[in-house]
């Protein structure tokens, strides 16, 4: 317990001297945590997290909600959901990720639109929403900021993906130049065969060194599905399971860094 209160200690610290200096895009969905966080290139409804490109192939109405016990401490806690709706047009989508406490909390709320423009090619948008709160002494700030990807689906087995949150280098606070970061992801996926399927993807933020990730995930039988994964800086390991049954998903996940612990995921989504 002594260690728990030294470590929020540490954290609201950290916090308080680097003022309004978050805006993080949280990486959202179970699926995509159970594969190291290699998701760039999937084609899923938590695809409007990570590729907004990735909602143009899907075909029916869906929602989906999430959440993340970071380190198993119950104020870095993450909820996220989705909402996806294809249209004759293209695909809208809308998002939502609230973390933290009363103290330190971030809101994002996005507007996504996803189109095809070539039977192997896709694009898509969105529209963010950022507030973010520090106890009552720093008050909030509120911050728009955009996010686009693209996709191609190169051959009936690999699919390349790409995209770039927050190119407009929005600010967040004019004390120190604070910025929400930019964030540049590229990746690619292998199907193997209709069971087994590979990732692989590069992060970079633009102020930080690069990240890499790579994912496996494998159909065990027809509805369940099992996923390990791996990330650097730090170094990250992951594993998930996850069940569709009749328009129902259920997926949960876990990661593991070496120092702060375990971070437990869980995602449910229905196809309509």
């Amino acid at each position: 317990m002594k260690k728990l209160h030294l470590f929020l200690f540490a954290l609201s610290f950290t916090i308080a001297f680097s003022v309004f200096s978050s805006g993080e895009n949280y990486h959202i969905g179970a699926r995509s945590a159970g594969m190291g966080n290699s998701s760039v290139m999937l084609q899923d409804r938590w695809s409007i997290h990570h590729n907004q490109a990735g909602l143009a192939w899907i075909d029916e109405k869906s929602a989906g909600a999430y959440y993340e016990s970071r380190y198993t401490i119950s104020k870095l806690g993450l909820q996220g959901g989705a909402l996806v709706l294809p249209t004759s047009a293209g695909t809208f989508g809308l998002s939502v990720s609230s973390f933290g406490y009363s103290l330190y909390n971030e809101t994002k709320v996005g507007l996504a639109f996803a189109k095809k423009l070539s039977p192997i090619f896709s694009v898509g948008i969105q529209l963010d929403y950022f507030s973010i709160g520090i106890g009552d002494n720093y008050g909030r700030a509120n911050i728009f900021s955009g996010e686009i990807g693209v996709m191609a689906i190169l051959t009936d087995n690999l699919t390349v993906g790409a995209h770039l949150f927050n190119p407009s280098r929005a600010s967040i606070a004019q004390y120190n130049n604070e910025k929400m970061p930019t964030i540049l992801r590229f990746g690619a996926s292998y199907t193997f065969s209709e069971k087994v399927l590979m990732t692989a993807e590069m992060e970079k933020d633009i102020d930080q060194k690069p990240v890499f990730k790579s994912g496996l995930e494998y159909n065990i039988s027809d509805p369940i599905f099992i996923r390990a994964g791996i990330s650097s800086n730090p170094f990250v390991s992951s594993f998930g399971v996850g069940v569709r049954l009749k328009g129902f998903e259920f997926d949960i996940a876990t990661s593991f860094h070496s120092v702060l612990g375990y971070t437990p995921q869980l995602s449910l989504g229905y196809t309509f």
